[in-house]
């Protein structure tokens, strides 16, 4: 799999919440569709799953945007509350189309590493998206299952991949109607596999590509 190259342009985009800022890495051929990623609460968008996802992304002809949330573009480590987090994603996914040339090619896929998964789940139907990429989906706090997030994923009616560490700590959610989950070595950050990640992803935008 092509590494994800540096990123050609960085561009801030207004939200209610204060300005978010995209990381643009543009396909190197054809454009054959768009997807945006966002962070986990605490770490940023060079995460090594992140940045191994849209190295395959690129790779199959895609124009990666990998979005900082606005708390972190103000210096805050701290997460703003979720309402504010969808609000703030969603007025990116509004504005890529107007980023340059081939930035408003279909599909638009969207997806994120922990909390930025469960963000791309609950705003899917809002942005249009075409398919959600789950990394690390936090089914739940670690050792309290009763304290579920299943129903932010189960919402979603677009094909959905979630990849997960087999020891990953916040649980993870099962197969569903429309939902592919490959469990790979490794924990909540899913460093111990990347070759896994790539492929599992690889062959999920295959097909999302194809149809």
């Amino acid at each position: 799999m092509t590494a994800l190259a540096e990123a050609t342009e960085i561009r801030e985009v207004a939200t209610p919440h204060g300005p978010a800022r995209v990381h643009l890495h543009p396909a190197p051929g054809d454009v054959r569709g768009v997807l945006l990623v966002g962070h986990g609460a605490g770490g940023g968008v060079g995460a090594p799953d992140i940045v191994a996802a849209a190295g395959v992304a690129n790779a199959a002809g895609l124009h990666v945007g990998l979005v900082e949330q606005p708390y972190r573009v103000a210096g805050r480590r701290a997460p703003a509350p979720a309402a504010q987090l969808d609000t703030a994603w969603t007025a990116v996914c509004a504005a890529v189309s107007g980023f340059g040339a081939g930035w408003d090619a279909a599909p638009l896929l969207v997806g994120g590493r922990s909390s930025g998964a469960r963000v791309a789940c609950r705003t899917a139907a809002a942005t249009g998206a075409a398919g959600v990429l789950c990394l690390a989906f936090p089914l739940h706090p670690p050792g309290r299952p009763e304290k579920t997030r299943a129903g932010e994923i189960d919402a979603v009616t677009v094909p959905v991949l979630v990849v997960q560490g087999e020891r990953d700590p916040f649980g993870r959610p099962g197969p569903a109607p429309g939902r592919e989950v490959v469990v790979i070595r490794g924990d909540h950050s899913l460093k111990s596999d990347v070759s896994g990640l790539r492929t599992a992803v690889g062959t999920w935008l295959d097909a999302r590509l194809r149809r």
